[in-house]
């Protein structure tokens, strides 16, 4: 299976919100053009504000579809142009918030593995402005995938995405978003070698499920 990076994204300014307990935010990304180099913690020239929330070795890079875009597009009645959900990645042709956990992508010379869901929070909303945004993206469930960046190398906009392996146990990203297939979550936490954060959310996902 191949798709195409529509765009390769980085940090276009930082927002400042000016909220108390609110860092300034790196969600304002745009494309770039030319080969980037990607490291292990993400795509040079972009960088994470708040890095006790996002960023990391687990959310090195972040992935939204072109398909999915184009709905919020016909939703909002303008554009969704590529970066505005602050995704590094804006891809077509390959699953995204429906592809299986720990499913390895080979773009450039780097190697990605998708990892969890992009969680919407208050900095998104103020950034959309749009009345009850949290909600109804969520309520869409179309977050969007997190990667982890097992190779480190170069990649540009236009580069096919090679899906080079899917693991059996048919775990989405979705799946984890949502939380509500309690077998599903005990499946994560029962494969080896996921990201720490995926045995992160699916242990307070199965939590969560179990409560009274």
């Amino acid at each position: 299976m191949t798709g195409t990076v529509s765009a390769v994204c980085v940090v276009h300014a930082d927002v400042p919100f000016g909220r108390r307990g609110v860092v300034d935010s790196g969600i304002d990304k745009r494309p770039v053009h030319g080969p980037v180099d990607v490291h292990e913690l993400g795509i040079g020239g972009d960088h994470c504000s708040d890095t006790k929330f996002h960023g990391g070795l687990d959310q090195a890079v972040y992935a939204y579809d072109e398909a999915e875009a184009r709905y919020w597009s016909d939703q909002l009645g303008a554009p969704v142009e590529p970066g505005r959900f602050g995704e590094n990645l804006r891809t077509s042709g390959v699953p995204v918030t429906d592809a299986v956990i720990g499913t390895r992508w080979r773009i450039g010379t780097v190697t990605l593995e998708a990892t969890i869901a992009r969680k919407p929070c208050g900095t998104f909303a103020r950034w959309m402005g749009e009345p009850g945004w949290v909600r109804r993206f969520t309520a869409r469930g179309d977050v969007g995938a997190y990667f982890r960046v097992l190779e480190p190398g170069v990649f540009a906009a236009g580069d096919s995405v090679t899906v080079e392996s899917v693991p059996r146990h048919a775990v989405t990203v979705r799946m984890l978003f949502e939380g509500r297939d309690g077998a599903a979550m005990q499946t994560l936490l029962d494969e080896p070698d996921l990201a720490p954060k995926v045995y992160r959310d699916a242990a307070a996902a199965l939590k969560s499920l179990r409560r009274p």
